[in-house]
């Protein structure tokens, strides 16, 4: 039992690592001892999270973009050529957008879809031969796919697509938990709710005492909460639970809006 929760020495691969909810497992991943590449679209955002991941353990940066097969193709060929096998991919990266129904733009939805669902899709499928690599008797692989609670529930604002989105990853990773069980690799999903990101930091910003008010445990998320959840479904003590969709919310997705 020692070393249940124990992901030292195990490969991560965290997309849209750079800020919020993935620099968040990022440093968890990388004080918890494993080796950590994160990837998010702009160069300067990677560089600087690199840079203060790699004070605290080992870290690569990869700028790349998960949105077209194309960027996929490429993170996982940077992937497969340093490393022989891969413990863990967290797939986090996401794009949001809101608007009024009638004014939604259709190249938004495309964007929100290609990032969030596509994105998980093409690079989980990408990267099945090295993370089946790293399966190993009784610690598979491990797949975590970042959803929302706005795929669990109506969400308050107009954001369409990406609360489809997020349903969405929700079945997607019940889906590939059945698929990729026989490779040893399980795939699990989390939901967060409110976390300080740069996603929510206008929400947040407008009516942050409101949504700690109205959350059962009168707070948002904070980096441990986030980052203690993902070390778990990637350690031992996960190795018998795939195909779920854990809320990190405070009990938010509990109550009616």
């Amino acid at each position: 039992m020692q070393d249940l929760f124990s992901i030292k020495g195990k490969v991560a691969l965290i997309t849209g690592g750079s800020r919020g909810i993935g620099f968040m497992i990022a440093q968890g991943f990388v004080e918890a001892g494993a080796k950590v590449y994160i990837t998010a679209r702009k160069a300067n955002e990677v560089q600087d999270a690199h840079q203060r991941l790699s004070r605290l353990g080992e870290c690569v940066a990869v700028p790349g973009d998960i949105s077209t097969l194309a960027g996929c193709q490429a993170l996982a060929d940077f992937v497969s050529e340093r490393e022989p096998a891969l413990h863990i991919l967290v797939n986090n990266a996401g794009a949001n957008w809101a608007a009024p129904m009638a004014e939604f733009p259709d190249e938004a939805f495309d964007k929100v879809m290609n990032t969030n669902v596509k994105g998980v899709f093409h690079l989980t499928r990408l990267l099945v031969e090295r993370l089946a690599a790293g399966a190993q008797p009784g610690d598979p692989a491990r797949v975590i796919n970042i959803g929302s609670v706005d795929g669990l529930q109506a969400p308050a604002l107009d954001t369409f697509a990406y609360s489809a989105s997020k349903a969405a990853v929700h079945h997607m990773t019940r889906v590939l938990a059945h698929k990729l069980a026989p490779r040893r690799i399980t795939v699990n999903a989390i939901a967060p709710g409110p976390f300080e990101s740069k996603m929510m930091a206008e929400t947040l910003r407008r009516a942050g005492d409101a949504i700690a008010r109205g959350n059962p445990l009168g707070r948002i998320g904070e980096p441990e909460d986030m980052a203690g959840t993902a070390i778990f479904l990637s350690s031992r003590a996960s190795a018998y639970i795939t195909g779920t969709v854990i809320p990190v919310d405070g009990g938010s997705s509990t109550r009616h809006q």
